[in-house]
């Protein structure tokens, strides 16, 4: 009965055509990804509200948003990975909101406890590693700490967005001196310097630069949908684990978005995160950027399914979120460029 007046509540949402909803939403988003604009055009032609995009990157639109202060046009800020999420709402630059279809569509973990910002889209940070030199990959997080596994591990640094969620995760689970050995032990693993982005820890492999790399499962399913330089190529040689299966599942990242502090157009900007939760948004995300949908039942696109089906850590990402400071200090601590 519940799922039935949920889907009633988005048809009424958005089916009604562009004679109950229009006007204008202003969005601020770092993601950047060609296939959302068919999110953007969908939702202009079932609603007849005209979307204005400001893009860019993620702390430079948060400090944008603090700059402008009353006067910002921003309605919505959509970004990637709970860390930027949780800046934002640290700067004071979005608002609680209530929303029955956001309460009932997005689970309680995937969303800030105080309203100000959810999930959308996840993807899955896992352990991919050379099926050629690799007898027993890790099986778990912990395990990339083990010295057996030393000079074979290529990672990104410490700056990274998904690295800093990925660690404040291990701090919330088993808290900060069990992280900070884990910190330390991995970077005594390292194959190299952490360098570039997820896509170049998979071409190490492929090079030979390392035998194991972490990396979030979007990227490789993406090689496996269309090309990507030096890892379509090599896709037999590549092995991977979705750790901690029989402990507390594997660590998702979260792209989502919340509505601007100072929105001038509010109910316009509730009504597109509300979009954002239908089965027709849900299944853009998995079948155009290789996502994993927010939304429970909603399908998986071949690409993505293609990686196996796992236990997802359901840890709430807002204590998560609360722990990425400690993060960062653990990471500085043991020198983790």
């Amino acid at each position: 009965m519940r799922h039935t007046a949920v889907t009633s509540i988005l048809a009424l949402t958005l089916g009604a055509g562009a004679a109950f909803a229009e006007g204008e939403l202003n969005l601020y988003s770092s993601r950047h990804y060609d296939t959302d604009e068919r999110l953007y055009s969908d939702f202009e032609a079932e609603t007849g509200i005209t979307i204005n995009r400001i893009e860019g990157n993620a702390d430079e639109l948060i400090a944008r948003m603090e700059a402008e202060g009353a006067n910002s046009p921003a309605d919505v800020l959509l970004t990637v990975d709970t860390s930027r999420l949780a800046r934002a709402k640290d700067a004071g630059v979005l608002q609680s909101i209530d929303s029955d279809v956001l309460e009932a569509r997005v689970p309680a973990y995937l969303q800030d406890a105080d309203n100000q910002w959810f999930g959308f889209s996840q993807r899955s940070r896992i352990i991919f590693y050379d099926k050629a030199d690799v007898e027993n990959p890790p099986a778990t997080y912990a395990d990339l700490a083990k010295p057996e596994y030393e000079g074979m591990v290529c990672i990104r640094s410490s700056t990274n967005a998904y690295m800093q969620t990925l660690l404040a995760a291990i701090v919330e689970h088993e808290g900060e001196e069990a992280a900070r050995d884990w910190a330390q032990a991995v970077k005594n693993n390292f194959a190299r310097d952490p360098q570039g982005g997820d896509s170049d820890q998979l071409r190490g492999i492929a090079s030979g630069e390392c035998e194991i790399a972490v990396s979030n499962t979007y990227y490789f399913a993406r090689a496996v949908r269309t090309e990507v330089s030096g890892i379509s190529e090599n896709l037999d040689s590549f092995g991977w684990v979705f750790p901690d299966q029989n402990g507390n599942g594997a660590h998702m990242n979260l792209s989502g978005g919340g509505v601007a502090v100072n929105a001038p157009n509010r109910e316009n900007a509730i009504k597109f995160l509300e979009y954002l939760t239908s089965d027709q948004a849900q299944q853009y995300f998995s079948a155009g950027n290789d996502e994993y949908p927010a939304v429970p039942g909603v399908a998986i696109s071949p690409s993505v399914a293609s990686l196996g089906f796992f236990k997802p850590d359901s840890v709430d990402l807002s204590a998560v979120a609360g722990q990425i400071p400690t993060a960062q200090k653990i990471f500085n601590e043991v020198g983790w460029e």
